[in-house]
Formats: C-alpha cells, sequence, structure tokens
C-alpha cells in the first residue's frame, strides 16, 4: 500500500501554514529611527552610509552600556527610516544610495539666535537646505519642525511668532506639516532654562498664541500639530500629532503597519515604536534646551572616538561587551 505524500493529504493545511508565515511576516514591522540621540545627518552621514552598505550597525543600551544590539539594516529588515536633524546638507547627494529604502525627514527650523542655538546653520541657510531636500524628495516627506518653542524675556511670544511667520512663508510649497512642542525640562537642560529664565506663559495666552501659530501656518498651505504636548490645542486648530506617525508612514510605504505605540517616549507622546541608532553626548551643535548631549567636554570626548568605518557611532567595543541581534 503506497503512502501519499502530505501535500496530496492535506492541500488546505499547507496552504493556510504558508498563509500564515506570510502574514507573521507582513506585521513584522522596523522603523528605523536616526536618531532622535544626535544629528546623524548633520554630523555622522559618512557613517551611516558605511553601515548601509555593511547592512547592520552596533548600538549601545544607555542604560547599561556593556550590552550592545546588532541591528539589521538591510532593506528587508527595515520599513522605514525616519531622519531628525537641523542640517541634513551632507546627506544630499549620496540621497540615491537609499533608493532601496522608504524615508522621510525631520527638520528642525527655528528662530532663535546663537544665544540658544551655538551651533546652528544661519536661517537662510536652513531654508535653502530645506528647499534642496524637498525638490529631491517631495513636500510630504520634510517634515517641518517648529520645536521646542521656549519663552523668554528676548523670546517672547510676539518674537516667535514673527520667525515662525517667516519661516513659514519661506518654505510654502515645500512641506505640508509643522510639529511644534513646548520645551520640557530634563536633567542636562534643567540649569541651561534656569539660567536663561525660560517660562510658560499662562493657559489664556498660549491658546491665543497658538491659534496665531496656525493662522500663519494656514496662509502658507501648512498644518500645524503638536508633539507630545498635554495641552488640548485642537480649538486653535492645531491637533495632538506623532513625529513618526503611522498614517505618513503608511503613506510612504505604501501599506499598513501593525501600530505600537513606542512605551518608551513621554507619557503624551503618540509616535510608533521604533529602533533608535543614535548615541547619546555626541551632538556638538550646543543648542541649550538639548535632552540628549551634557557639557562640551563630554560631546568633545565621544567625539574624538568617533570612526566612520566602526560598526558603533562614537563608541568602542570592550572586552566585556555582550552583542546580540535585537528583535525586530
Amino acid at each position: 500500500m503506497s503512502v501519499k505524500p502530505a501535500s496530496s493529504l492535506f492541500p488546505e493545511l499547507i496552504e493556510m501554514v504558508y498563509t500564515v508565515i506570510i502574514l507573521i511576516q507582513e506585521v513584522m514591522t522596523m522603523i528605523l529611527s536616526v536618531s532622535r540621540r544626535t544629528d546623524i545627518p548633520r554630523y555622522y552621514s559618512e557613517w551611516f552610509y558605511n553601515r548601509i552598505k555593511k547592512g547592520f550597525c552596533f548600538v549601545k543600551n544607555p542604560m547599561n552600556p556593556r550590552q550592545i544590539s546588532r541591528i539589521d539594516l538591510s532593506p528587508d529588515a527595515v520599513d522605514c527610516l525616519v531622519f531628525w536633524s537641523r542640517d541634513p546638507g551632507p546627506m544630499l547627494e549620496r540621497l540615491d544610495e537609499l533608493s532601496s529604502y522608504s524615508y522621510y525627514f525631520q527638520f528642525t527650523m527655528t528662530g532663535y539666535g546663537k544665544d540658544v542655538e551655538p551651533g546652528a546653520p544661519p536661517v537662510n541657510e536652513a531654508l535653502t537646505t530645506f528647499k534642496k531636500l524637498s525638490t529631491r524628495t517631495g513636500p510630504h516627506r520634510v517634515i517641518w519642525r517648529y520645536d521646542p518653542i521656549m519663552f523668554t524675556e528676548r523670546y517672547t511670544p510676539e518674537y516667535h511668532l514673527h520667525a515662525f511667520s517667516r519661516l513659514a512663508a519661506g518654505l510654502s510649497g515645500y512641506t505640508k506639516r509643522c510639529v511644534i512642542s513646548f520645551v520640557d525640562e530634563y536633567a542636562k537642560n534643567k540649569k541651561a532654562l534656569k539660567a536663561i529664565s525660560s517660562y510658560l506663559p499662562g493657559q489664556s495666552q498660549l491658546m491665543e498664541f497658538a491659534k496665531k501659530i496656525s493662522s500663519a501656518a494656514e496662509k502658507s498651505g501648512i498644518t500645524v500639530t503638536s508633539c507630545a504636548e498635554a495641552i488640548d490645542l485642537s480649538s486653535c486648530g492645531i491637533e495632538h500629532g506623532s513625529c513618526i506617525d503611522r498614517h505618513l508612514t503608511e503613506a510612504i510605504i505604501g501599506h499598513p503597519l501593525d501600530f505600537k505605540k513606542d512605551t518608551r517616549q513621554r507619557a503624551y507622546c503618540g509616535c510608533m515604536e521604533s529602533i533608535d541608532i543614535g548615541t547619546y553626548d555626541t551632538c556638538p551643535c550646543g543648542c541649550v534646551y538639548c535632552y540628549a548631549s551634557g557639557t562640551a567636554g563630554k560631546v568633545a570626548a565621544k567625539r574624538r572616538i568617533y570612526d566612520a568605518s566602526s560598526p558603533l557611532l562614537c563608541g568602542e567595543l570592550g572586552p566585556e561587551d555582550k552583542i546580540r541581534d535585537r528583535r525586530q
């Protein structure tokens, strides 16, 4: 008596198994954040492009530097790249190297002076870079960030409204969305914010300010959303938003995602879960409100060990380090 192969006996079962495997593959989502912790496009783009070629990078656990994750950077593993920068100019000539990836940029541009953002590029230079990037990628893939908004004796609501309106007019047609937030206090910026007497206006003044911001943006065809804010500004035309936004990401990559909220972010953050490949204390821009970099000395020390060919960003492997593949 001959025995029929399993493929003849159970075709429906086999088809079901394959369907389940395909479904599992479709919902295994990885968004790569490049990076909330430092400005990789501006200062470390060569390292990033090298890692894309190699197909992986190492990232140290900020809470336990001996734990190192190996991140798969292959196009098959990454659903979308989200870049954060105030000057992605160094990346522009090599964007073709990202042709196998879906991506978009969060581009920070504010109206502060050198007393607050000593390392920021001049506004006119930033506007030129923004427009070049938008022309290459499309305005839907470059999000303007006017954040964080910080009020001081110099940087009054009126000051911000003037600066914001000027930038919005300059960016008309080059972006569809602007993200705003109000400065938060962290361990790394607490002393600096106190030194410049940063304050938050009362709610009625804040609401009036938000209405004017929204109106100025609307005139330029830009929609404003808030980032990780408890205050409801919907009556001002500003909805709660998310920087790593599900709907925007799905539109860019062309298929639905298995959405998980990033619980490692602030309580009111609505971002999707992502893997960040940056390193704290490596951005030399020196913004007084920065939560990611400490003293200039600490940043300089990290940058001295930067090697564009290393799998680690501004780091070195030690004999006690443990490397594991990051579950994605």
